[in-house]
């Protein structure tokens, strides 16, 4: 599918500029000493890793459903993507900011201070490409809405997960080079320790932002109001359907929808016609939105209905 080439797109521009600039930072921390260059260096590094994560979620959630899981594998990206948010976390900020609390506690000077500067400015192109391919396909799935609200609506974890891990690390390239530049023009190599306790809070943030967004997603979230109102158009179009009263929806994927239909059928249908009817709406619903992996049909009263919502709502 389209969105699933454009995720698999950004991840693997996300994948190799992150490879890339792993290396170039760990060169350059051995070189200089810098603890804040160690750090960027590993949070690249988890990034690298990252990336692989979300490949192989998106690998996975692919797979057909089979006896183990009726429904398919659609959830394995968001259970993934958790995972990177956790590693983000325990890795990359937990490790940073022990370099950064080290640093503070031994301060070295840093030497070469003038390699750091090559590097971080390489890192800062390639940050940047991976950053804009992110953003572009962002903002193609968001349309017209604002960028935090798609992210919360976002049902394509991938995307914004790494549209997040890249601004993280512009961000953190920013502190590297303020806290290296600190040290070197003030003579306190301990603020080389402070930019990474720096990089290490932002990556906490991130880690947080993504955990609970990711979180949300694996729990279960419904279709959007524009997919749920077709679902039951196409439903109350049916001859043999007296009224469409509502769905309940989940997302086991990005493009994988369960829908259950709330259906009052007309008084005269028998049961052959209702079972007729059924299939029609199965096909009907797979041909106009292929993201519907699977439909069942519950006929029921209006008012049965109402209630069933009534108590939803009051539990929400």
């Amino acid at each position: 599918m389209a969105s699933q080439t454009g995720s698999q797109t950004v991840v693997y521009a996300a994948l190799a500029g992150n490879f890339l600039i792993a290396v170039t930072k760990f060169a350059a921390a051995f070189f200089t000493g810098s603890s804040a260059m160690l750090s960027e260096g590993i949070h690249s590094l988890v990034d690298t890793g990252n990336e692989l994560l979300l490949l192989y979620g998106l690998r996975r959630s692919g797979r057909p459903a089979d006896r183990s899981h009726p429904l398919g594998h659609g959830r394995e990206l968001y259970f993934w993507s958790f995972i990177v948010a956790l590693l983000v976390f325990s890795l990359g900020a937990g490790v940073s900011f022990y370099e950064g609390v080290t640093h503070i506690a031994n301060p070295e000077p840093i030497e070469n201070a003038s390699v750091n500067y090559v590097v971080l400015g390489l890192a800062f192109l390639f940050e940047g490409f991976s950053w804009w391919v992110a953003l572009r396909e962002f903002s193609r799935q968001k349309g017209r809405l604002g960028f935090f609200a798609a992210v919360r609506r976002s049902k394509d974890p991938t995307t914004f997960t790494v549209l997040f891990e890249d601004s993280a690390a512009l961000l953190g390239l920013v502190i590297a080079l303020v806290g290296i530049a600190a040290a070197e023009g003030l003579g306190m190599p301990q603020l080389d320790g402070v930019a990474s306790i720096g990089i290490a809070v932002v990556l906490t943030a991130t880690a947080v932002f993504l955990a609970r967004e990711s979180k949300s997603l694996l729990i279960g979230e419904p279709a959007l109001p524009a997919v749920q109102a077709r679902i039951l158009a196409l439903a109350a179009a049916d001859p043999a359907v007296h009224r469409a009263n509502g769905v309940l929806t989940v997302h086991l994927g990005p493009q994988q929808i369960v829908a259950a239909i709330s259906t009052e059928f007309e008084d005269q249908t028998t049961a052959p016609e209702i079972e007729a009817c059924i299939e029609r709406l199965e096909e009907r619903l797979r041909a106009d939105l292929p993201q519907i992996t699977a439909v069942f049909v519950k006929p029921q009263t209006r008012g049965a209905w109402l209630a069933r919502r009534a108590l939803i709502e009051q539990q929400s």
